[in-house]
């Protein structure tokens, strides 16, 4: 079993670079066996055209590394986030384009039309900046804590908004699985580049009525697009 899903987050990894989301090693996927305890990440520095099932780290609740490579060095940050967001099963992260600038301008993403609606609940929120000590401490991990602390704050629900933007760092999205999780790493970048677009234009949010009618028609109890 623990085999599968090392294969399955090797796919997810990949798809990364298939969907133009990373150069260089510049970025992570990974998903959780909750019933084991144990999650699966990439791990750190390893080119993704040399990267094998049998280098994938395998990690506890704890952070202790079971068995693999070196994790990922934002391991504690997929950690916490699967820790706080007890619905989710599979955790990406990139530093692409689109999604970095709202990210270093320490912008929320807003709902400028259906695109964003059919993907999340209103806005995509960006955290606040850590603090010195939080960046001189645990950074990893408060990176998690932070973003937890955004969506707790703001009452934001991470079923309903599967992403966010670290405040001068980058995306993190998540899903049911790791390739989920990957897929909403490309839609995001994608409306951020329309958003990046709209504002350009002047665009202004879109009307409350169309948001929820493209988002509920593809999620929750009555949604009815799609197989």
């Amino acid at each position: 079993m623990l085999e599968e899903l090392k294969e399955k987050v090797l796919e997810a990894n990949l798809k990364l670079v298939e969907y133009g989301l990373v150069i260089f090693t510049w970025g992570n996927v990974s998903e959780i066996d909750r019933d084991k305890g144990l999650f699966v990440i990439k791990p750190s520095g390893v080119d993704y055209n040399k990267l094998k099932a049998s280098d994938l780290s395998v990690v506890d609740m704890n952070g202790n590394l079971i068995e693999g490579l070196k994790p990922s060095s934002d391991t504690p940050t997929h950690l916490e986030l699967y820790r706080r967001f007890s619905d989710i099963g599979g955790v990406a992260h990139t530093h692409s384009t689109f999604a970095v600038g709202f990210a270093q301008a320490a912008r929320e993403i807003k709902p400028y039309g259906t695109t964003h609606a059919d993907f999340a609940f209103g806005s995509i929120p960006c955290t606040r900046d850590l603090t010195e000590d939080e960046i001189n401490g645990e950074y990893e991990l408060n990176t998690g804590r932070v973003i937890a602390e955004c969506f707790e704050k703001n009452s934001i629900d991470p079923n309903a908004v599967p992403a966010v933007l670290v405040h001068s760092h980058g995306p993190f999205t998540w899903g049911k699985d790791c390739f989920k999780a990957a897929e909403n790493s490309a839609v995001l970048e994608e409306v951020a580049k329309m958003a990046y677009i709209s504002e350009g234009l002047s665009a202004k949010p879109a009307s409350d009525a169309i948001q929820n009618k493209h988002y509920f028609r593809k999620h929750g109890a009555n949604a009815y697009y799609g197989q």
